[in-house]
């Protein structure tokens, strides 16, 4: 009982006490401290619940913050003041400077005439055009949050950690930026090519933390070349005691349209150097097929396997009354929800301010803000703060204009022990008209400190939502 009195004085001391202060850090700390001392000798299964959520958010929280004489450690080396590098806040103005954009948005029916006219200057075949090295696509790009603390506000969070949306929007223009490195022609001032995001492949991550106040470098080039398509891999890291270590892996697919964004465009050929990049090539052509193969075998065109419909069956038969064995009545099993209760919706209103270079809403903005609303339906779903642990298959089916209504739509849709399987689904809604049109489906797979209830489908449809997530957290699964 005495264990249990001083857990909840923890835990409310933890949950009144905010913000970014010295004494919320030192609390932190404190709170950890307390935990060794009081539960040593105790198994966890013995704790309270709720001091094991304290147990996990003091820990999650302290690790972040470099304090005392550790403050230098998240401060890289090759990012000192007089370094030349290309920074993330620079990486949409470089964009900006290749297209011939304008910053302002009542010039942007202006520059988008402008841009009407470099249709003469495109590639008629691909074989018109100069074939292409990996390096000449590289790119290193610098996010200095321990070296600038200024630019830390953007990225922190409340529990003192960065927030993950921002990164997916770095990397949407990192992506865009490497792909025209790789079209680049020095004798145009300008590039003729609109090239967005088709499909965000995979992102693994490789470490759940990602600390507010230490330095981060992004690096990437093309891995893989279509007609009109490009692949893209990304790597981030972050500079923490001493050294750079892996935070994520990312790959993009864009596609390379003409200065109207009407039609599909040619883009420079890629050729291999070298055994490691001839395999990188080979991983590229793998994954076109396999995504052609996903795209075949789609719950939306063919029926489930056999093997799926037996799942499905004993769904169902699980949710069966014993007591009528009816098939219209249904229970729920125990430590288990209804799809229907696992869902978290969202709008936005698509101002000018999130619009891309191109005068459309950004797509690093809607990827963050689906990241953040299947976070939050995670988070609710699971009762504690989760972790993501890959972002899979995020396709953009259509453009969104500035000034749209869109509509976003979170539903936990597989679960498995700890792991939470999100999708977020994203239309348009023409308010004078009252269609919806889908412009992107995203799929997110978290994983929570403890067991989380299973989820349910009720209908045939739910049904189908069920197998499709737990189709996408299979394949993360394997490549883990």
């Amino acid at each position: 009982m005495v264990t249990r009195h001083i857990c909840a004085e923890v835990h409310y001391k933890f949950s009144v006490v905010g913000g970014n202060s010295p004494s919320f850090r030192f609390l932190h700390i404190s709170v950890g401290k307390l935990y060794s001392v009081i539960c040593l000798g105790v198994s966890e299964d013995m704790l309270p619940s709720r001091f094991q959520v304290v147990r996990t958010a003091s820990s999650l929280m302290a690790r972040p913050l470099c304090l005392g004489s550790r403050v230098l450690q998240g401060k890289a080396p090759d990012m000192a003041e007089g370094n030349s590098h290309l920074l993330v806040t620079n990486v949409r103005n470089r964009l900006r400077e290749t297209v011939g954009a304008s910053t302002n948005w009542g010039d942007h029916q202006q520059a988008m005439a402008e841009r009407a006219s470099l249709s003469s200057q495109l590639a008629r075949s691909q074989d018109e055009l100069p074939v292409r090295r990996m390096k000449d696509s590289y790119i290193e790009v610098h996010l200095p949050l321990g070296t600038q603390p200024d630019l830390r506000e953007k990225y922190l969070t409340y529990h003192n950690s960065v927030r993950f949306g921002r990164i997916l929007e770095d990397l949407d223009s990192l992506a865009v930026l490497i792909c025209y490195s790789h079209t680049k022609n020095d004798a145009l001032p300008r590039s003729p090519l609109s090239i967005v995001t088709a499909l965000v492949d995979k992102i693994d991550m490789r470490k759940h933390i990602i600390y507010p106040d230490c330095d981060i470098k992004f690096t990437g080039h093309v891995t893989w070349v279509g007609k009109t398509s490009i692949e893209a891999k990304m790597f981030m890291s972050q500079f923490y005691d001493g050294a750079y270590s892996p935070v994520l892996d990312a790959t993009f697919v864009m596609v390379a349209r003409d200065p109207e964004n009407k039609r599909a465009a040619y883009v420079n050929p890629l050729k291999s150097e070298g055994l490691e990049e001839e395999k990188l090539l080979q991983e590229g052509e793998a994954n076109k097929k396999r995504r052609v193969e996903l795209s075949t075998a789609s719950l939306l065109k063919v029926a489930p396997t056999a093997e799926e419909r037996m799942v499905i069956h004993s769904l169902f038969l699980n949710t069966l009354d014993s007591k009528t064995v009816s098939f219209r009545s249904r229970v729920l099993p125990p430590n288990s929800v209804w799809m229907e209760d696992a869902k978290m919706k969202g709008l936005e209103i698509c101002h000018p301010q999130e619009r891309n270079i191109f005068n459309r809403i950004f797509g690093g903005f809607l990827m963050r803000k689906a990241y953040e609303l299947g976070w939050a339906n995670a988070c609710g779903y699971g009762g504690c703060r989760p972790n993501l642990v890959a972002v899979d298959d995020i396709l953009f089916q259509k453009p969104v204009e500035i000034g749209s209504l869109l509509l976003l739509s979170s539903q936990v849709c597989y679960t498995q022990d700890k792991y939470i399987q999100v999708r977020v689904h994203t239309e348009v809604l023409d308010p004078l008209t009252g269609q919806h049109n889908t412009t992107n489906i995203f799929h997110f797979t978290f994983s929570s400190p403890e067991d989380v209830p299973a989820i349910m489908p009720r209908s045939y449809g739910e049904s189908m939502l069920y197998l499709d997530g737990k189709r996408h957290f299979d394949m993360t699964m394997s490549s883990q």
